[in-house]
């Protein structure tokens, strides 16, 4: 990218609506900048950077849903290759810069100090040998990050219109629907596009088990193994749903069960 002939792509993230406005004001003020989209909060800006893949994220570090270190705990792989974080405290700055922040915009600031950052953004952005290797810095950082899991920690479900906010300590059982996996958390249930191997590979094996080529439990929620006929078993989870255990999958299954 340079800057010079297209333009920075850029999500803007802030619970505070004074904030977010004074932001989008400043950005509009740029003829080298699009803003994407501005977000009320962190799921918002994860499902954004997602679907957008903007070259700049300003990210509030105090959010409601997801805090701004969860986004990009949450992004992943998906990190936009610029980050700016935009808060009132400044204790976040050192972590910020962990994470190869551009820049950290500590509020009240002005647009003179806003100009700074966006300068140094498009230094080294509008560079793609120095975008590349900034970009590869942040997602060696964040892959290697010791407040990382590799493993999900929160589910993001569509319904409705809406984005349903679940952590993955509340899912119960999960169920294959084709290309489809079907989540239950208590009494609700979502429908996700995403097969169950895939599922399976993002969540932690001490926590999940696979009982049966089409479902997937979580451990805890576990109450009993039942013996039917001919030496199979049911799963008997805490909410009394029966699954079975399929044999070709019991060995693992009690292994991570009783490991």
């Amino acid at each position: 990218m340079s800057t010079a002939s297209s333009s920075l792509r850029v999500v803007l993230a802030d619970d505070e609506p004074p904030a977010r406005d004074f932001l989008e004001r400043l950005l509009a003020a740029e003829a080298d900048v699009t803003l994407l989209r501005s977000c009320r909060h962190g799921e918002e800006a994860v499902e954004a950077v997602r679907e957008l893949r903007p070259d700049l994220l300003f990210l509030d570090v105090q959010m409601p849903r997801l805090d701004g270190f969860e986004v990009l705990e949450q992004l992943g792989a998906d990190l936009p290759p610029g980050i700016i974080f935009v808060t009132a405290f400044d204790q976040h700055a050192l972590r910020a810069f962990e994470y190869h922040a551009l820049d950290y915009l500590l509020k009240p600031f002005g647009a003179s100090r806003f100009q700074r950052a966006l300068a140094r953004a498009r230094e080294i952005l509008g560079t793609p040998a120095r975008r590349e290797e900034h970009a590869q810095s942040v997602q060696n950082l964040v892959s290697n990050s010791p407040h990382r899991s590799p493993y999900l920690q929160r589910f993001l479900l569509k319904s409705a219109g809406r984005i349903h906010f679940k952590r993955v300590s509340e899912l119960d059982w999960a169920e294959s629907e084709g290309n489809y996996v079907r989540l239950h958390f208590g009494s609700e249930a979502h429908l996700q596009r995403e097969k169950l191997s895939a599922l399976e590979a993002m969540l932690d094996p001490a926590s999940f088990a696979r009982p049966h080529r089409s479902i997937l439990v979580n451990i805890d929620r576990i109450k009993e193994l039942r013996q039917v006929f001919h030496g199979d078993y049911l799963v008997i989870l805490r909410n009394g749903v029966e699954v079975p255990l399929g044999k070709p999958y019991r060995e693992r299954f009690l292994a991570q069960v009783t490991g």
